[in-house]
């Protein structure tokens, strides 16, 4: 534990759906959903405006229309967010050389590596100055909390949400941590929260006053002597700049069952390749072969198999994961496959078995690809193209308007707001799906466009409407873009705090505990 609050948490405010906010003026103050937008989709990120209605990170979207069906639901644009997430850890390795990112929008910073002096002024002073420049930078708002030690800065930043900076000074830990919920402690999950309810241990300064010895009874000796610590405010984890990853997977759900048994196995031999592509562009090799089967009923399975040494050969992970599916039995359905390589390394072992494996491999598939080739082009003799799929926020570009969004699709129609993040709310227009003059675009920049006077702020509010008539799409299946305005959230103060706790105005917005989905195998 330091004795100053140097070590920063940084967490982007509702990073996706705010982006979004910021991309598209007509959405500014609304409710914005970001996620799958299938009927087994998941959500990734509300904006505050949706919370109100209780929507919340990782519901299935479908739970999230009828708590909320006026939002925009939007697909993820991850080229966007990765530059902005680039931008954002920019300026926070100008603070220090160790930072240590936790996702695209979330990261704790040392101060003192970086030469801030050890005191509460010069900590709070970095925080504010990181507050204004990630503003300026992206138009986007983060908060900040600052302590002396990794958990509590992530609960100071909890605290300071939305676009505010907490600071918890050394030696007011347990005061401050004392009347919160023990699921507050990292390592603390539905488990080991039912374990200590049924213990009469509901609180942070229950669980410390049960005692250590209680706690590794309950437990066992190293959960339960790392959360007497924890919930002592005691965490002497130090910042570290690269977290080496244990496991590299990949998943895809299905919006219907697949029941064709080769339909699964091809769907495992294509995330097998897509977790070689990621195995291999993070330079990595792996020796455990993963496979995950989620049945139709939910049941969800894995299996595994440990090759002789290291590899990053697509053909290997291929196959065994074909071996692993042989073991489950899919005739009922599968709602969701996934494919993973544990025991990561930074070499290949050689091997003769591996490299057969490959040439056999790739002669089958240059032999499959001959002749999905040739189909092709008798297809497309005789059938026109098909057109494309617009998916609801995706950036389009028509030659006549310009650049614009999808607000929705459906009925072979597509609707699309013509807007720029620097512009007021844009028009709508509806096109045929396959209009010629349509054409996916990339993101635009969030700030510094040509007619922008400055950065784009969301403190600003909802923009006004400018007059446009709703085209006939925008009811259609995949339905998004401009929603009713949602009641403001409430304005709330957090719990009264230590006095050492320093929390921003009472006038700016109300503080919330948020999260960013991802977990498990993941295709994001």
């Amino acid at each position: 534990m330091r004795r100053a609050p140097t070590i920063l948490h940084l967490d982007m405010d509702a990073f996706y759906a705010s982006a979004e906010q910021a991309a598209k003026p007509s959405l500014r103050g609304k409710p914005v959903v970001v996620g799958g937008i299938g009927p087994r989709g998941v959500v990734s990120t509300a904006s505050y405006e949706a919370r109100v209605f209780g929507v919340r990170s990782a519901m299935p979207t479908a739970q999230a229309r009828r708590l909320c069906p006026n939002a925009a639901y939007l697909t993820p644009r991850f080229t966007l967010y990765r530059r902005v997430s680039d931008q954002v850890m920019e300026l926070l390795h100008a603070l220090s050389p160790l930072v240590e990112p936790l996702s695209l929008d979330e990261a704790f910073v040392d101060l003192e590596a970086g030469g801030t002096e050890a005191d509460t002024a010069a900590a709070r002073a970095v925080g504010e100055r990181l507050r204004r420049d990630i503003r300026r930078t992206t138009g986007l708002t983060g908060s900040v909390g600052l302590a002396g030690a990794k958990m509590l800065a992530k609960i100071a930043s909890e605290q300071a949400k939305p676009d505010g900076l907490v600071v918890i000074e050394p030696g007011t830990e347990r005061e401050l941590l004392g009347p919160m919920t023990v699921r507050t402690l990292p390592g603390v999950g539905p488990a080991t929260a039912e374990t200590l309810r049924r213990a009469g241990i509901h609180t942070i300064a229950e669980t410390a006053e049960a005692g250590e010895a209680e706690l590794v009874r309950l437990l066992g000796k190293a959960h339960g002597t790392g959360l007497y610590a924890m919930a002592l405010g005691r965490d002497e984890r130090p910042v570290v700049a690269e977290r080496d990853a244990k496991s590299i997977s990949v998943e895809d759900t299905f919006d219907v069952d697949l029941t064709d048994r080769t339909r699964v196995r091809a769907e495992v031999t294509r995330l097998a390749d897509r977790c070689v592509e990621r195995l291999r562009a993070a330079g990595r090799s792996g020796r455990t072969v993963v496979i995950k089967v989620r049945n139709y009923d939910f049941s969800t399975l894995t299996r595994s198999e440990t090759l002789r040494g290291p590899t990053d050969d697509p053909g290997v992970v291929r196959e065994a994961a074909a071996r692993l599916l042989d073991l489950v039995d899919t005739t009922g359905g599968v709602r969701l496959l996934g494919v993973g390589v544990t025991g990561l390394a930074d070499f290949t072992q050689e091997d003769l078995f591996a490299q057969l494996a490959t040439e056999k491999a790739a002669e089958e598939e240059a032999e499959r690809e001959r002749r999905v080739a040739a189909e092709a082009a008798r297809e497309a003799a005789d059938e026109p193209e098909r057109p494309r799929r617009w998916l609801p926020g995706l950036d389009v570009i028509h030659e006549e308007h310009g650049a614009g969004w999808v607000q929705g699709s459906g009925v072979g129609r597509v609707t699309v707001r013509f807007e720029q993040p620097w512009s007021g709310p844009g028009r709508v227009r509806t096109f045929p799906v396959d209009d010629p003059a349509l054409r996916p675009g990339e993101p635009l920049p969030l700030v510094g466009g040509p007619q922008s006077g400055g950065p784009t702020d969301p403190s600003t509010g909802p923009a006004q409407e400018s007059p446009a008539q709703e085209g006939p799409a925008q009811k259609g299946a995949d339905q998004g873009g401009s929603a009713q305005k949602a009641p403001a959230p409430q304005s709330s103060a957090p719990a009264t705090l230590p006095n050492s706790v320093s929390a921003r105005a009472a006038s700016e917005p109300g503080t919330g505990p948020e999260t960013e989905s991802g977990a498990g195998m993941s295709s994001r």
